[in-house]
Order: C-alpha cells, then structure tokens, then sequence
C-alpha cells in the first residue's frame, strides 16, 4: 500500500477513532514493517471492537512478526471463541504449537484448517510434516518402551519370539515431496541443493506456487526440517514480488536479498514458485547470492530445463 493510502487511512482514523479503517491501516504498517505503530492501531482497534475476529487476528499477526507468540496465542484463542471457523486463526495457531513442540495440538488445528480450505497446499504440507514429526516421536517412544520389556522379559525363556519381534526394523516412513511423483526414486529432493553449501550453516529450498516443498531443506539447530512450514508462510511471495514491481514500473523481479538479526536471505523466482537461500549472519552474503545462483542453475536441471 502507497505512503499516500496510509497517511489517507490514518486521517480518516483520526477523525473517526470508532471507524473499521484500523484494519486495513494495521495491515498496511504491518507489511511495511512498522511494527510497533502497526501494534498500536490494532490494540486500539482490538479494544473498541472486541467481538470482531479481524481485528484480533491482527494484532495475532503483528504480534507473531515481533516474536511475541504468547500474545499472538491469546489474540487467536479469542478469534475463535467468537469464530471457531476461522481459519487463519487455526494456521496460526497450529504453527505456533509446532514451534513450541505441541504436536497434537499444532495436528489438530491445522486439520481444522485444512477442512475450512481444503485447496490449501501449504496448509496440507504443513499438516504432514506435523505427523511425521509425531510418527517420529511415537516411533522414539515405542523403542524405549520395547527395551524396558526386553531388560523385564530377559529371565523368561518364552520371551524369544517375542523379543524378536521387537527388535525387528520398523516400516519405512513414507517419504514427502515430489520425488515419486516425477518418477526420480533414485534422486533425493532433500539434498538436491546439498553439496552447494559447502557444509555452511545455511539452507536453500524450492518452492512452488503454492508454498509446496519441491526440493531442498530446512533443518533447524534441533534436528527438524521446518521447510513445509517456511514455506507455508512463503506461499503467494513470488507473486506479492511481481505486484510490487509491476507497481513501481520496474520490470520483472530477478532476486530479493535481505538481512534479519539472525540470518542473510537471498531469493529468485523460479517457475510459478521461488528458490530460497538462508545462511547465518556470519556467513557472508556474496556466499548467499553465489548459492543462490549455482541452486536456480540446478533447480532449472532438475524440473527439466524450464526457469
């Protein structure tokens, strides 16, 4: 939203404190990355308009941007206790559970989500990856029970087919992605991008339009591949970018490069999607944009030739 768009928004607030245009005015900071002032608007908006979900799903957002997922879980908490049906508030919801490790209740909200869009395919993704990760952790927990069995059953003769059975391999996991479905069954999307990070802490993934994960990873310090659910929140950038520069008259977008206080970002479109590459600050960024060059170069290789 232009600078003249907020200032006319903020006018019509000032002279109308009661008016709805806190919504759109709070949004509009909020993505230009006023935080603070954006915070403001909503809280204010959020206490003369208590029963409206909108504006407490705002101030969730802006509250998630700042880092503050405690406010953002009260603000959505009480989105859906006027609207049980919204879905953005169970998205937020369900992503946050997952970043503090409630899996079950990061499972349940997205499924909700889910339901209320089904054609989703962030949400979708980002629902799988939630099971596997309580797969993983019931799997985990069904091998330490299995050898506590094993240590009480050792005096028990009869116990031998039993213990077999126990030790015997789990069933493979069923594996996500596009691999199969491309017929690659000897190509690892996961580590496509691999050997290009020269064993730096960085990352780099591609995505479709849909925020889908078609190749690469993005493991965090804890072990996790939170690459479904990054790329969840980046569905739709690619095209947000082509707006942007078809508003300013600029041509089509080649790369985004950004810094936060955690990590350097570079990003291209590619196809209908974006490739994304993250590396830890120390990390320089003419590394970021020389990885990001050598993955857009693999990336097109691997989806046969096509940008």
């Amino acid at each position: 939203m232009a600078s003249d768009d907020i200032r006319a928004l903020s006018e019509a607030l000032a002279a109308d404190p009661a008016s709805l245009a806190f919504v759109p005015l709070g949004e509009a900071l909020r993505r230009r990355g006023d935080l603070e002032v954006a915070l403001r608007v909503a809280l204010r908006g959020a206490e003369r308009h208590g029963t409206r979900p909108d504006a407490h799903d705002l101030v969730a957002r802006i509250a998630v941007d700042l880092g503050d997922l405690e406010r953002a879980i009260v603000e959505w908490e009480t989105v859906l206790r006027i609207d049980p049906a919204h879905a953005g508030a169970r998205k937020g919801l369900g992503f946050i559970c997952f970043q503090l490790g409630r899996l079950e209740e990061a499972a349940s909200h997205l499924s909700v989500a889910l339901s209320l869009s089904p054609g989703d395919g962030s949400l979708a993704a980002a629902l799988q990856t939630v099971r596997d990760e309580l797969a993983v952790r019931e799997e985990s927990s069904g091998r330490s029970t299995m050898q506590f069995s094993r240590e009480a059953m050792a005096a028990d003769p009869g116990g031998a087919a039993v213990r077999q059975r126990q030790t015997a391999d789990p069933p493979a996991r069923p594996t996500l992605g596009l691999a199969a479905v491309r017929e690659q069954p000897d190509a690892d999307a996961g580590a496509l991008f691999d050997d290009l990070l020269e064993g730096q802490r960085s990352a780099a993934m591609l995505l479709d339009g849909d925020g889908l994960v078609l190749a690469g990873r993005y493991v965090s310090a804890d072990g996790r591949d939170l690459a479904a659910l990054i790329g969840a929140q980046l569905s739709g950038v690619s095209d947000e970018a082509t707006r942007a520069m078809r508003h300013l008259g600029l041509g089509g977008w080649r790369q985004i490069v950004f810094e936060t206080e955690a990590a350097s970002v570079a990003m291209a479109p590619s196809r209908d999607g974006v490739l994304l590459v993250a590396a830890a600050r120390p990390i320089p960024l003419g590394f970021v944009r020389r990885v990001l060059e050598r993955a857009l170069a693999r990336a097109v290789e691997w989806l046969g030739g096509a940008a």
